[in-house]
C-alpha cells in the first residue's frame, strides 16, 4: 500500500479545509476510487468540512456523504460501500469493505481503523501533517507504524 504525507507549511496549515478540498478534489480527478476523509471523533471538523465541501469553489461542490458517528443513528456499517450515493465519504470510522483512497485527519494511523472494520482494505493513504509540534510527532509515529508494516511511504512538502 502507498502512503503519502503532506506535510503542511504554516499558510496550508491556516487554510486546512481548503488543502483538504483541494486534495479530494485531485484525488477524484486521478482516480475513479471512492475516497473517505478520515476525521475521527471530532463534530467540528467533520462540521465545517461538511461545508466546504459543498461550497469548495463558487461554481462547484464535491459530493459527499457524512457517515454517522459510531455507526449509530442508523447508519448501517454493514451496507455495501458500492451502493452508497457519493464519491466522498466523511467520517469518523471506515465503512465495512471500503477499498479506496484515504485522507487521515487523525492522529491515529489508518491501520488502527482498519482493524475496528469488517474486510476494508484502502488502495492508497494521504496522512496530513500541520506544521506545530505535536502534529509532527504524530506524523512521525504514524510514519513508524506504516514502515513496520512495510508500506511504500513518500513524503511532500506542501
Amino acid at each position: 500500500m502507498k502512503v503519502s504525507f503532506y506535510v503542511l507549511s504554516d499558510s496550508k496549515a491556516q487554510d486546512f479545509l481548503g488543502f483538504i478540498c483541494q486534495l479530494t478534489q485531485t484525488a477524484l480527478n486521478k482516480s475513479s476510487q471512492s475516497l473517505l476523509i478520515l476525521v475521527g471523533y471530532d463534530a467540528e471538523l467533520s462540521s465545517t468540512l461538511d461545508e466546504a465541501l459543498w461550497a469548495q469553489e463558487a461554481t462547484s461542490f464535491i459530493p459527499h456523504q457524512r457517515l454517522l458517528a459510531n455507526n449509530t443513528e442508523g447508519d448501517d456499517p454493514k451496507v455495501d460501500i458500492n451502493k452508497r450515493l457519493a464519491p466522498v465519504l466523511l467520517g469518523g470510522y471506515m465503512p465495512a469493505d471500503f477499498n479506496g483512497i484515504v485522507i487521515n485527519t487523525t492522529a491515529q494511523p489508518v491501520n488502527a481503523f482498519m482493524q475496528a472494520t469488517s474486510n476494508a482494505q484502502p488502495t492508497r493513504i494521504l496522512e496530513l501533517i500541520k506544521p506545530d509540534a505535536t502534529s509532527v510527532q504524530e506524523g512521525r509515529n504514524k510514519y513508524k507504524a506504516y514502515q513496520q508494516l512495510g508500506y511504500e511511504l513518500t513524503h511532500f512538502k506542501v
